[in-house]
């Protein structure tokens, strides 16, 4: 194979992947539209992620003829995708609880949060409308790793979507990690938003979401 086509081979599988940590679970045709290639050669590259242990299917009824494969990755596919340096926050998430105590690392967490709300405000400032503000959010969550997007939901409603945890491993043993990101959300995006979490990665859900609507009295 040529040095072109082995880029090419390559970089097809690469957004592959990106897309079903996106999108989660789609069809070889669906994949075949997005990436502008014939869905025979998207099936060819599922059946060598498969084989690899990267991705997996479900079968999904239709009403006529046979089933169709929903494709999905697997938690081996996890690799591919940032992991924020996980085993070094592990480690000095415990040596700060063994040094300080859980109070001291809860003084810890609230600076963290504290200097987080200042950043994203400065990354707000400016977006007036609460799609703007989701979006400029959204930019900054993603350079941080979390493949953030905001969708539309309802007639004034949206959608906070994080496809990805790049700070997972240090969240699961440190819970205050994700309740002060819920925290500092509803800080920076403002009293005339509420927000809900939806979907959640450390409950087994594939994303985090988060709802986003109007405040009554807004």
């Amino acid at each position: 194979m040529k040095q072109s086509a082995r880029r090419a081979n390559a970089e097809s599988r690469r957004a592959i992947l990106d897309h079903l940590k996106v999108s989660g679970g789609l069809r070889a045709e669906d994949l075949a539209s997005r990436l502008g290639i014939s869905a025979m050669g998207v099936r060819q590259h599922l059946y060598g992620l498969e084989t690899e242990g990267l991705v997996d299917y479900q079968d999904e009824p239709r009403p006529i003829g046979r089933p169709a494969k929903r494709w999905r990755l697997t938690p081996a596919a996890e690799k591919f995708f940032p992991d924020g340096h996980q085993d070094l926050a592990v480690d000095l998430i415990g040596s700060m609880r063994d040094v300080f105590g859980d109070a001291g690392l809860e003084k810890l967490l609230e600076a963290r949060t504290k200097a987080q709300v200042e950043t994203y405000r400065n990354a707000l400032r400016g977006a007036m409308t609460p799609k703007a503000r989701l979006e400029a959010l959204a930019k900054k969550r993603t350079a941080e790793g979390y493949m953030a997007e905001v969708q539309s939901e309802g007639s004034a409603g949206f959608l906070f979507i994080e496809n990805h945890c790049p700070v997972c491993s240090a969240a699961r043993i440190c819970q205050g990690l994700c309740a002060s990101e819920l925290e500092v959300f509803r800080s920076v995006l403002g009293a005339d938003l509420l927000v809900e979490r939806t979907d959640h990665i450390l409950a087994g859900a594939r994303r985090c979401a988060y709802r986003v609507t109007p405040t009554k009295r807004s």
